[in-house]
Parts: C-alpha cells; structure tokens; sequence
C-alpha cells in the first residue's frame, strides 16, 4: 500500500512537472503579448475544459505530458487576420527566446526548490563520495542465510580487533593492490587465513595485519550460497549536511552548479547506454547508471516512500527535473531547443542580409525540417520504448 502511494505521489509529481514546464512556456508568451489560445495537461480525449480570457484551461485523459498552443508558433501555423501581429513567429528574437527557454528554466527552477527543501530538512547528500576503497563503519561479522537476512551478532570483529578505522584507505590485500571498494571486497572475500591490508592513514601508510572470520553469502538470485572471508566493515558514505533556511540558499545553489554538471554528462552518455539498456532487456546485470522511464522512475519513488526515504524521493524528482530542462536544449526538432535553434538561425541570417543590404529572409520553412524531425522522433521513441521494457523485465535495484 505504501509502494504504491509513492508511486502514484512521484508519477503525479512528474506531470506536474511537466505541466508546469509547459506554464513556462504559456505564462512567458502571456507575458511578451503573444496570444495562448489552448493550454491542456494530458493527451487524447478531453475530460474538460474551462475558457478563462483568451485561453481554453483543460485536462486530457492521459497524463503523459501537455501542451501549450501558442498562436503562429511557425509560420505553416493558421492564424486568424486579428491575430497576425501577436503570431509568435512575427515577434523579436529576444521574446522567441524568452518563450522557447521559459520551459526550460521552469524545470530548473523547480529542480532549484526541492534541494532547497532538501537542504533544510533532510540535508544536501555528499555527490562526490570517495570511489577508492575507504573504509567505513566498523562491527562484528553478520552470518547470512539463503534468503539474505543477517543473524543478530555481538562483540567486536575482525576489523576492530585489527584497529582498522573509519576513514581509512585500503590500497592493497595480501599483496595486491586495490583501487576500488568491489576490488576490496573480492580480494577480501578470497582470503583463506590472517593477511595483511596496506592503508593509508593520516598521511601515512601502515600494514595492518587481519584474521578474518568465514561466514556464508547468498546471491540476490537465489543461487547457491560460498562460504568467503570477513572482517566487519563497511563502505565509508559521507553523511549529508543540513542546513538553515538562509545557509541553504547558496548551499543549494552550489549543489545545483554540480547537479548541472553530472546531469549534462549523463546526457552526453545516453548513447552509449544503449548497449547497456540491450544488456538488462536481453538478462544480464542492469547497471544503476542506464535511463530509466517514467514508469522506472515512479518505482523507485515507491520503493524509496515504502521505506520512509523522503529525501531519496526528493532528490531523484529534483533530478529528473534536471534532466528534463537538459534534455529540452538540445538543439533537435522537435525539442525546445530545436526551435532556439531555428530562431538564432533565423536572426544571424538575417544580421548577415542586413550587412549585405538585403531584406529580412522569410521564416524557416518547418516542412524541409521534417524529415529530421521524423527521424529525432523515431529514435527518440523507439530509446524510451527499450528504457521501458528494461524496467519492466530487469529493473534497476536500490534495495537489496
């Protein structure tokens, strides 16, 4: 019941998301006197609609989007004699910009918002945590059973009877060296009797001689359990920071500047992952850094409620709010940016015929730009069908 409140609250939180990417557009066209003659949330069949001014509200049965109409957004648009001024394709460069970038900025504004809230309430997480192998919490070591639930344990383990500490980085086990928490784990789990770890501590390097403990450990597939080597250790994960509500706001900003950056470069990695996404449908391993869909995204809100983790919540709305401004710049029909581009086109043609003394050209003929458009669309549609099927046979999993 849980899961599934989270998961209807974050698939809701997307279309509002969407819906008021859209007011971004609407609101900045109402604002520079272009005329909006249809603003609906949803697709297909309408459910109603109310006329307020010049502009028909309304909700559509789907809710996987929205749309904004403004009028003469193209000059193959059909505009009404009393309307031609206010055609939006008629307008000053600088008010196309204003209403192409108004959704966008919308998406990043709301993105801003939640890590606001994130910051003051939960804390903002630590985004570049240690990918070495630094050593976390110390305990005893946990015996595993085949459904992968732990036995309670006491006492001190391995670890601390070793004096290994929070912070410390493991560089090599038994002799080999190690750069990263999963080859830590592996070189760990071979051990067979006492060995030493190599660590870095302080600024130096000491040898830090272990007698591990054997315990048992069961795939997440339900395979045969092995008996490895343990020492009672976790991964070190920096806590996140929380903040007041007047130190937030260029907490947040900061964070932001660095969510732009991870955001624009998995942008720059969603070709690549197509191999990935191929992999996961096809039964390998899925790795937890491929794209996942709105149906994907919305279960893991519902995982992330059903354990009380509204901060994780928060933050995976908050980037894919992120993403959605990222993804609308490219500069491909039929995005947001596919139409910057077609205006700033438009303008440097026209500052060149100007020089020339030449007469503005005419606008951009949208018809030769199909056949673009159509292939943007395909591919487009046919990478979100595969994310889709990805995350209905081989989810991602934040939970063990």
């Amino acid at each position: 019941m849980v899961f599934a409140l989270g998961f209807v609250l974050f698939a809701l939180g997307i279309t509002i998301s969407v819906a008021l990417h859209e007011c971004g557009h609407m609101w900045a066209a109402q604002a520079t006197g272009m005329k909006v003659r249809r603003y609906f949330v949803g697709f297909g069949p309408k459910v109603f609609s109310f006329q307020r001014g010049e502009t028909e509200y309304g909700l559509k049965a789907l809710p996987l989007g929205g749309f904004c109409d403004i009028v003469g957004m193209t000059a193959l648009d059909e505009v009404e004699p009393e309307d031609i001024d206010r055609a939006m394709y008629r307008q000053a460069t600088w008010k196309r910009l204003v209403v192409m970038c108004g959704g966008i900025a919308m998406n990043f504004i709301l993105g801003f918002l939640m890590i606001v809230l994130l910051a003051v309430g939960w804390g903002l997480p630590v985004l570049d945590q240690p990918t070495d192998a630094t050593l976390g919490e110390t305990s005893c070591v946990q015996q595993q059973k085949p459904d992968r639930t732990v036995v309670p344990c006491t006492g001190d383990g391995p670890a601390q009877r070793a004096d290994l500490r929070e912070g410390d980085v493991v560089t090599s086990v038994n002799g080999v060296r190690v750069s990263s928490w999963e080859q830590f784990q592996a070189e760990t789990q071979k051990q067979s009797g006492p060995f030493d770890y190599l660590v870095e501590r302080d600024g130096r390097t000491i040898t830090v001689p272990v007698s591990p403990e054997r315990v048992m450990r069961y795939p997440e597939d339900g395979g045969p359990g092995r008996e490895v080597a343990a020492v009672g250790v976790t991964k070190y994960f920096a806590e996140p920071v929380q903040y007041g509500f007047f130190a937030a706001i260029p907490a947040s900003v900061s964070f932001t500047g660095d969510m732009f950056v991870l955001t624009f470069q998995s942008l720059a990695r969603m070709p690549e992952k197509v191999a990935d996404l191929w992999t996961a449908v096809t039964g390998g391993e899925r790795d937890v850094d491929t794209p996942v869909s709105v149906y994907g995204a919305s279960k893991i809100g519902g995982e992330t409620v059903e354990r009380g983790l509204w901060n994780m919540f928060i933050m995976v709305l908050a980037s894919l709010n992120f993403f959605l401004g990222a993804f609308n710049i490219l500069p491909l029909l039929p995005l947001d940016g596919g139409h910057i581009a077609v205006v700033l086109y438009e303008k440097i043609r026209n500052t060149l015929r100007k020089l020339r003394g030449l007469t503005p050209g005419a606008p951009v003929n949208y018809l030769k730009l199909l056949p673009l458009t159509y292939v943007v669309v395909v591919i487009g549609g046919a990478y979100m069908v595969l994310t889709l099927v990805a995350d209905i046979v081989n989810p991602i999993k934040l939970f063990p």
